[in-house]
């Protein structure tokens, strides 16, 4: 599966040797724009994986257009400048920003860089899934864990019995224990 670029530059020759050098090594550039208000509405429409931008741009720089990318979309960006390292270091410190690019530029800095940040931003997607997982079993637990204290309550059983009156029903009906733990829950606050 190609990997999709969006790329921001002001200088057409540019963006043209860039989305061909970007093509030509299996990326794929799903939109361009010269400007950060464009880029903004074309990050919307295509929800890029990563997106190349110049710093300096008309209408809208690029440093204020990734601000608002990372606030609405949490796309990241790798900068295109011609600016020193020094000058460049003051921009980095957004959470979206994965680098930079200096021009001139060829394959041989840009796509190493590239890669890079692809396997950071693989890395932050597996372990925010992770989080997205683990969160999820917390919640399900933590409805599992309520309908057992109503059980215990409102039959006086133990913990115990009512964890394994909750699994049985589970089994016996194919339905997750989440989903017999929410029916308990609303079947005893509706008897109380």
């Amino acid at each position: 599966m190609a990997r999709k670029v969006m790329i921001v530059e002001d200088e057409s020759l540019i963006a043209i040797d860039l989305k061909f050098m970007l093509e030509d090594n299996g990326y794929e550039v799903v939109a361009q724009a010269s400007n950060g208000e464009t880029a903004i509405e074309l990050a919307f429409l295509h929800k890029p994986q990563l997106i190349l931008m110049d710093i300096k741009m008309p209408k809208l720089d690029g440093l204020k257009a990734s601000k608002i990318i990372e606030q609405q979309l949490g796309i990241p960006v790798l900068f295109i400048s011609a600016y020193s390292e020094k000058e460049l270091l003051l921009y980095m410190k957004q959470d979206n920003i994965l680098g930079y690019v200096m021009k001139p530029f060829s394959e041989k800095n840009v796509l190493p860089v590239l890669e890079v940040a692809f396997h950071q931003i693989d890395k932050f997607n597996r372990l925010n899934g992770e989080i997205l997982y683990k969160q999820t079993q917390l919640d399900k637990r933590k409805v599992i864990e309520r309908a057992k204290g109503l059980l215990m309550q409102a039959e006086n059983i133990s913990e115990d019995e009512a964890y394994r009156k909750i699994r049985n029903e589970s089994m016996q009906t194919q339905q997750e224990m989440v989903h017999i733990a929410q029916q308990i829950i609303n079947n005893l606050q509706v008897n109380s």
